[in-house]
């Protein structure tokens, strides 16, 4: 298919930009932060548009440049993150508290997470990627991925049962 024009690639976003922000957002659990994300990643994208070799490729591509601006956010706003409107209003999503505990319980634990092992588990949870996906996202053999992602889940499992255990003794 070779290269795509401009035209294309912002068709290709705009089908694309739920996903995209969701990629985002699952990084900084902001909504504001996730859209300058995306808004960042497409100037990005655009910028070096003649580096994507086959338009067959642009998910992957687009996605890459989304999870590095989200990192690179990340880094230059290390702070504590608040989940934004969903803390704001968690019975519009039917959870009891119990349920919006272990939500954020959930989110502190992929917070722990070196940025690749989160990377691993957003894309895997969050996106609903396969094992061979995220292995073409992330450059890597998907075994690699595979063990990132159980090593993460120990991770994070045990961290959880921590966080469980700590609570008893509040």
């Amino acid at each position: 298919m070779g290269h795509i024009s401009e035209q294309k690639y912002a068709q290709l976003m705009t089908d694309n930009r739920r996903r995209f922000y969701r990629i985002a957002y699952s990084y900084v659990k902001n909504e504001q932060d996730a859209l300058d994300i995306v808004s960042e990643s497409t100037y990005k994208g655009l910028k070096y548009l003649k580096s994507l070799k086959e338009s067959a490729f642009f998910i992957t591509w687009m996605t890459r440049i989304v999870i590095n601006t989200a990192i690179d956010h990340e880094r230059k706003n290390a702070r504590l993150v608040i989940f934004g409107d969903y803390m704001m209003e968690p019975e519009e999503h039917g959870l009891t508290g119990f349920d919006e505990e272990v939500i954020f319980d959930l989110y502190d634990a992929i917070d722990i997470l070196e940025p690749d092992e989160k990377t691993c588990i957003i894309l895997k949870y969050f996106e609903e990627y396969t094992f061979r996906e995220i292995s073409e996202i992330l450059n890597m053999p998907e075994s690699t991925v595979k063990s990132k992602i159980y090593k993460c889940l120990r991770h994070m499992k045990n961290y959880m049962e921590g966080v469980k255990c700590h609570d008893k003794f509040r």
